[in-house]
């Protein structure tokens, strides 16, 4: 008996994988889950308090203090990323409840750099 490629691929995805239920806008659909899919980290929104970097940098001025109240759109910091210089801003009126980073730190994308509260 000689099995082709095809049917090899088909044969070993249907052990590996598991029939599920996917619900996409309110609709249920009948299809195969594999491990990588049913194992995946699922997407969690961002916190707004939190100001991330959205680039990897280093930081040069940080223009607010601990307590100090910001307005949305305020600037908070600078950073500066493959020699342009990034300002972030305020994305909510608030206070500034802590400041993680220093000046001349190095951050990467994603990283914490300013809790609002």
């Amino acid at each position: 008996m000689i099995i082709r490629k095809t049917e090899l691929t088909e044969l070993t995805m249907k052990k590996n994988e598991k029939i599920g239920v996917l619900n996409i806008d309110s609709s249920l659909y009948k299809t195969r889950i594999s491990s990588r899919f049913a194992n995946r980290i699922p997407y969690k929104p961002t916190d707004p308090h939190m100001i991330l970097s959205f680039i990897p940098g280093t930081v040069l001025d940080i223009l607010v203090k601990p307590g100090q109240r910001v307005r949305k759109g305020d600037g908070l910091m600078l950073l500066d990323s493959m020699k342009m210089q990034n300002q972030l801003k305020s994305t909510m009126d608030g206070k500034v409840k802590t400041i993680l980073v220093k000046k001349g730190d190095r951050v990467s994308k994603g990283m914490v750099l300013i809790e609002v509260e």
